[in-house]
């Protein structure tokens, strides 16, 4: 389970393995280095596409005449002097470095110069209503991904069902992911104006772990006393992967993330994403309180681009894709301290997860605007309906008990009672949807016109 906060101090610690080069005859290596082009590109190969390890490199083809141990001598002396200091220290005062992978400028420079909307190849033929729906999507699938990745045992189904129903959470899991949901939230409406502080820090915390963890233990830092480490399953075996720093090291050092969060350098420009990445691995390393660091990590990710107007990444759930990948995202946090402090590792992760989330969201839109061409097709176009309508339906339509109330629909269209009200009411009103009493909800199903029409029969 990743990104565990935990006191179990009996598990074993991951080690990386690592090859001894310290018995690796360096003059040799470097009478074999005639072929510079070769070289060249090997050293490439191992960065780019994808930031290598050991545990890898070990079993990729070297440069001709080369040991594996010898190849990986060559991959850390490049890396070493092309690499540049994050403001990141660690524990022990040597600084977490940090390559600049080529791929990643053009990717950067899509979002840039488009103003973040233009990288969404299709969302120009949407309304401003869907776009809003698909901003409270996101939302709500970062606040359950996020929630467990941090061990919440909720399914999406019913946590989804919990929050547009407004039901109060049952356990803890759904507390905690009402907690995440109502934060972005914060996040995106209040807090991205404020700098961030150590109080903001404190309250964002609070509202994490409102009803999770001990009163006394919200909006506080960690002690020594308390014995926090972080533990997660690397294949079948849970491990502590991080033991994070002691208390005074934490309470200096967080008040560097807060300047270096409120931009108090400002003669050393970083792109907001880069440095959101930073924000989101730095915290993360601290690991400041005793329980939420991950959902709070995440949460700083996107407070510090919502306040820099990247606003696209509300419409991006990065922890689902993150979700999708829970070993590898451990690993990208024991590699990059494990491994002579080096963050690329942390980075490459997480810019290709924001690639991947921008890719699937892409996919999901084209998939939306092709069911409501299907909508289009089958209904009778005189009904004027409006696209917030027509996923209403194409969602009706998907399952045998699928069911929406006026509430849920309000919630999930981020529209007003009021107009969720009147979308269902017309629908009603020409026999494509039904409601029926079931306690105190009145739960719209589709109706056998529609479920006929969209079957072709």
């Amino acid at each position: 389970m990743t990104d565990m906060t935990s006191k179990n101090l009996t598990l074993p610690y991951f080690k990386l393995d690592k090859p001894d080069l310290k018995r690796v005859d360096r003059g040799k290596i470097f009478g074999k280095t005639e072929n510079i082009a070769e070289l060249a590109q090997f050293l490439q190969r191992r960065n780019e596409p994808q930031y290598l390890y050991w545990d890898e490199v070990k079993h990729k083809e070297t440069p001709h005449g080369f040991t594996s141990e010898e190849a990986w001598f060559l991959i850390k002396q490049f890396r070493t002097i092309v690499s540049r200091d994050t403001p990141i220290k660690s524990e022990k005062g040597d600084y977490f470095k940090w390559i600049r992978l080529s791929y990643v400028d053009e990717f950067l420079h899509k979002i840039d110069v488009s103003s973040g909307g233009q990288v969404f190849t299709s969302m120009d033929v949407l309304s401003d209503s869907n776009k809003q729906k698909f901003i409270s999507r996101g939302i709500l699938e970062e606040a359950i991904a996020s929630s467990q990745l941090e061990g919440a045992h909720t399914t999406r189904q019913a946590a989804k069902k919990m929050i547009v129903e407004k039901r109060e959470p049952r356990n803890k899991d759904e507390q905690m992911i009402l907690n995440n949901y109502n934060t972005i939230f914060k996040i995106d409406e209040v807090y991205k104006n404020q700098p961030l502080s150590k109080e903001l820090l404190f309250e964002l915390h609070r509202m994490l772990t409102e009803k999770t963890i001990k009163r006394e233990e919200q909006g506080r830092l960690r002690k020594n006393s308390d014995g926090i480490v972080v533990q997660d399953q690397i294949g079948s075996q849970e491990y502590i992967t991080h033991i994070p720093p002691a208390e005074k090291f934490v309470k200096e050092e967080i008040e560097k993330l807060i300047d270096y969060a409120n931009d108090a350098d400002d003669n050393k420009f970083l792109h907001p994403i880069i440095k959101a990445i930073f924000l989101h691995f730095w915290f993360g390393y601290l690991h400041p309180f005793t329980d939420g660091n991950g959902r709070l990590a995440r949460s700083l990710f996107y407070w510090y681009l919502l306040r820099k107007n990247y606003w696209t990444f509300m419409y991006l759930p990065i922890s689902l894709t993150i979700k999708k990948a829970p070993i590898q995202y451990a690993m990208a946090y024991i590699y990059s301290e494990q491994d002579a402090y080096d963050a690329t590792y942390f980075f490459d992760f997480h810019i290709r997860k924001i690639m991947q989330a921008l890719n699937d969201f892409n996919e999901y839109v084209s998939r939306k605007i092709s069911e409501n061409k299907e909508i289009d097709k089958i209904i009778s176009t005189n009904l004027h309906l409006t696209d917030r309508q027509k996923h209403l339906l194409h969602y009706l339509a998907s399952g045998s008990n699928t069911h929406t109330t006026i509430t849920s629909h309000a919630i999930l269209s981020s529209i007003s009672r009021q107009t969720a009200a009147k979308d269902i009411k017309e629908l009603e009103k020409v026999g494509l949807v039904l409601g029926e009493r079931e306690g105190k909800y009145i739960k719209y199903r589709a109706t056998k016109k529609l479920l006929e029409a969209l079957s072709g029969n």
